[in-house]
């Protein structure tokens, strides 16, 4: 961590790890829940592997590009906004939508080590939202898993309707999708929740605890 300071090569050898361990586990698909993944790998690796395989930031830009925005702007990691993921995507679909990508280098540190509260994160965001209110974006997306978390100090510097958690499209399109393939599974019977963790699972238990109940969980390392 943090993965948008990783090179090309980097993320790739990671990513191809996770997708061979997922293949030996013979998944149905797997969730590229990460933005900075999704705009390195994704194109590398797509087309390797035997599960469905559903990109954030591609999958997402579809559904921006088909609303009625003149403009957009993009909060995200180094490694994603160099890649202009977001711009080139969302171009495919919609060529006139405006993008302005910047990247927020200090913010996935600031989640990961619990210092939202600190006056130095209240500087970081106060300065790259200034200089992305500056393109008067109608909306500005949170491009990294780990952003919302800031929405407390976000909300300092503009209303909560333009702020977009892609994450909660990201959802509902692979909802949708899986239904159309037909590998939706009923929940009538729950099935279980297992969390393999590549390293530090004491960490993650830590960190996991913040947005999600893994005390009755499987983890596994």
């Amino acid at each position: 961590m943090p993965y948008g300071e990783k090179s090309k090569e980097q993320l790739i050898e990671f990513s191809k790890k996770a997708f061979e361990f997922f293949e030996s586990k013979r998944v149905k698909a797997v969730i590229m829940a990460c933005n900075t993944t999704s705009a390195i790998v994704y194109d590398e690796l797509k087309d390797k592997y035997n599960f469905k395989l559903y990109p954030l930031i591609q999958s997402v830009a579809k559904i921006l590009a088909a609303e009625n925005y003149e403009s957009i702007g993009v909060f995200a990691t180094p490694a994603t906004i160099s890649s202009g993921a977001y711009s080139k995507n969302i171009s495919k679909y919609n060529h006139d939508i405006k993008v302005f990508e910047i990247a927020c280098p200090e913010w996935v540190k600031i989640v990961e080590n619990d210092e939202i509260n600190k006056p130095e994160t209240f500087d970081s965001v106060g300065k790259y939202m200034t200089e992305m209110l500056k393109n008067n974006p109608q909306k500005i997306v949170l491009g990294c898993t780990h952003y919302p978390f800031l929405s407390d100090v976000l909300l300092k510097f503009a209303e909560e309707d333009i702020f977009i958690n892609p994450a909660e499209a990201y959802v509902k399109y692979i909802k949708d999708d899986l239904s159309k393939l037909n590998l939706l599974k009923s929940f009538q019977n729950k099935g279980n929740d297992e969390f393999y963790v590549s390293s530090e699972p004491e960490k993650f238990i830590a960190s996991g605890r913040k947005f999600y109940d893994v005390n009755d969980c499987k983890l596994m390392v």
